[in-house]
């Protein structure tokens, strides 16, 4: 072979391994920071991301679940993804609206009655507008959204089918002003407790009770320190998949494309997911040894205490009643009078 032969064939050589090491250098394995444990609808979305994702890219780009709080509180991780040092959460919507506001139009009582609701607004025009105010707000995208549920009460101590029944009770609730103000409504205050620490405040009796849907009850295995359940309704649990609008910005066009699209087929399955295991999981609790009941008048008191003392003080925060009147015509609501 002659030199300028061999030449050209190690100058091909070293053209293919640079590649290589290039495209080995791009790969990326994103850290995602969940809230909830194994089993829950957080993981599920998870899953189905990761899954999505690797097959989009052609096994080239991952994605790792950190379960149960790893890496921080949920509202901690938001504060790091804004920053760039982490680069996707899951976490319950009502850990993002301190950070933007808007967003807790989703988590006033009442306002969402059903996964369809749900969907409708999360994936239509009002749910484009709270991904766009959330990049703005908080530097974090949401990129896809995981449904578990209405939050239903639990507690240690007595069946709660009344307002009545609440008033001796001491309640956690996250650290969200619409949440707070809502039990304030129905005559208790309720005590703020970060997520790590509920389930021993409910094993120590340092609170009685808690609220969460039926898949977030299951996973974090609170029928070992809660007895009963009330199929309260006030709250439909969405919880967002963020990833850091500073990582997203890093990535090329067709990475983000991918991202997005992984994030919008781990929507559907959490859908899904929710419809295919509410009702076995709420047998499972029952099994268990945890008592299911309905609030007395369809829940008549607490809707109406709710809505007529929380909605008004959250309009400014929101955007104006005109957006929480955008939200409710959007799911064939009547609109809020003034």
């Amino acid at each position: 072979m002659s030199f300028i032969k061999k030449l050209g064939t190690f100058s091909a050589a070293v053209s293919v391994a640079a590649l290589m090491v290039a495209g080995t250098a791009e790969a990326k394995n994103f850290k995602i920071a969940v809230g909830d444990s194994a089993g829950s609808a957080q993981e599920a979305l998870g899953l189905a991301f990761v899954k999505a994702l690797e097959e989009k890219s052609g096994g080239e780009h991952t994605a790792t679940l950190f379960l149960n709080g790893q890496l921080g509180s949920e509202q901690d991780t938001v504060n790091e993804a804004a920053i760039g040092t982490l680069d996707m959460s899951l976490l319950a919507i009502n850990n993002i609206t301190p950070f933007s506001p808007s967003v807790g139009v989703f988590t006033l009582p009442y306002v969402i009655l059903s996964l369809e609701d749900a969907e409708k607004l999360t994936q239509g025009p009002i749910g484009q507008e709270l991904i766009e105010n959330t990049i703005r707000d908080a530097g974090v995208r949401i990129i896809g959204w995981t449904y578990t549920g209405f939050r239903r009460l639990t507690n240690s101590k007595k069946p709660v089918k009344s307002v009545a029944d609440l008033q001796d009770l001491i309640i956690r609730v996250p650290k969200n002003e619409i949440m707070i103000e809502t039990y304030k409504a129905w005559g208790i205050n309720p005590t703020p407790m970060a997520w790590s620490e509920t389930f021993t405040g409910l094993q120590t009796k340092v609170v009685d009770g808690q609220d969460n849907p039926y898949l977030t009850i299951n996973a974090m295995k609170f029928y070992e320190v809660q007895d009963h359940v009330t199929n309260l309704r006030y709250i439909f649990s969405i919880e967002p998949l963020i990833i850091s609008e500073a990582v997203f910005q890093d990535l090329s066009e067709e990475e983000q494309q991918m991202i997005l699209e992984a994030g919008q087929e781990a929507t559907q399955v959490s859908a899904q997911f929710l419809r295919d295991s509410e009702a076995a999981i709420k047998e499972e609790l029952t099994a268990k040894g945890m008592e299911i009941i309905d609030p007395e008048n369809d829940e008549a008191e607490f809707i109406q205490l709710a809505t007529e003392a929380v909605w008004p003080q959250f309009y400014e925060s929101i955007g104006g009643v005109e957006k929480l009147n955008a939200v409710l015509e959007a799911i064939g609501r009547e609109p809020v009078q003034q």
